[in-house]
């Protein structure tokens, strides 16, 4: 099938990638952390940088977990004095790229989930000297403000690849779950998923407060039994997903996008059929190496296109390994 030689040839395209990363772990992220830095020395006969990564994290979402300890990985390797912050509100986070870019860091990595508010605040950047790379979210906006580099997942392509699965398993009825409102990359997926799934509904919730998102779903779930397929657009949601499918006696099915250790274990036992993961230590950690070789050797990566770290589809198949990389933040 052609998507599945799409999913291949993207993971080949980080594989060099993977092989230079060193496994590392990283606690919660601190909101609005712009001291939270990692400092090194720097790399033998280098310069040291500071670099800042900028994100839409939301609190409570362990995703972040895998962005940084692939950025630190990257930090740590080049000598590099990593300052990260983060706001899911796309205005403060234009804040604080601008923070960045008064305490004149050597280079800004940043996600574009708002590229309406961050785009400028990058293009500044850009203006003042400062390089800037843009990762995960704002696949089809970052050229658009001068940004040359771009680490992430092809959503589109991610969602139509879930919905095809769905279809050809026989889902009559889509529900996609969107914990953020507002993010052009969870719009995406769940566009992607409409696309091929047919018919798909979309319920918004607040990613913030799992205990409601909870409730939220077992009520729908209760309300609408046409429903065959859940599909979940981050692991915390898949979790209370799962939660409120037990608690409605609902025999949905559960679909996920990205992984944390207790969704793959949950796909080991069947749980969750599957999720699509795109490869969040590969992206903090690129976005932060492509910025160390463009400011020391003057390199770009990606010639001015995206450079792809998924959509990979995590199932029963190939579960068994990722078990491990998953609960060591390296997935």
């Amino acid at each position: 099938m052609r998507i599945s030689k799409t999913l291949r040839l993207a993971a080949l395209g980080v594989a060099g990638a993977l092989a230079l990363a060193a496994c590392s772990s990283s606690g919660g992220a601190q909101e609005n952390d712009t001291d939270a830095g990692n400092t090194a020395a720097p790399a033998a006969g280098g310069t040291s940088y500071t670099i800042a990564m900028v994100t839409h994290e939301q609190a409570g979402d362990s995703f972040w977990d895998k962005i940084r300890a692939g950025a630190e990985a990257a930090a740590t390797a080049h000598g590099i004095d990593l300052k990260y912050s983060n706001d899911p509100d796309g205005a403060k986070q234009a804040t604080l790229i601008q923070n960045a870019v008064d305490s004149q860091v050597d280079g800004i990595a940043t996600t574009m989930a708002t590229p309406d508010s961050v785009g400028p605040a990058a293009q500044a950047a850009i203006a003042a000297g400062i390089p800037v790379v843009a990762f995960n979210s704002g696949i089809s906006d970052y050229t658009k403000y001068g940004v040359n580099m771009y680490f992430g997942s092809d959503e589109d392509l991610a969602g139509q690849t879930v919905g095809q699965k769905i279809a050809a398993e026989g889902g009559t009825k889509t529900l996609c779950v969107i914990q953020a409102q507002g993010s052009v990359a969870l719009d995406a997926r769940c566009n992607g998923v409409t696309k091929t799934a047919g018919n798909t509904e979309v319920l918004y919730v607040n990613g913030e407060d799992l205990t409601a998102v909870t409730s939220t779903l077992q009520a729908k779930l209760q309300q609408d039994t046409a429903i065959t397929d859940v599909v979940t657009l981050g692991a915390p949601i898949a979790l209370a997903a799962l939660q409120a499918k037990t608690d409605a006696g609902s025999q949905a099915k559960v679909i996920t996008f990205d992984l944390n250790a207790d969704v793959a274990q949950a796909i080991q036992d069947g749980t969750i059929e599957f999720s699509v993961d795109q490869q969040p230590y590969v992206q903090g950690y690129m976005a932060v190496t492509s910025l160390w070789l463009n400011l020391s050797n003057g390199n770009d990566i990606g010639g001015g296109k995206p450079t792809l770290t998924g959509p990979s589809i995590v199932d029963s198949a190939n579960i068994g390994p990722i078990v491990e990389y998953a609960k060591n933040n390296t997935r």
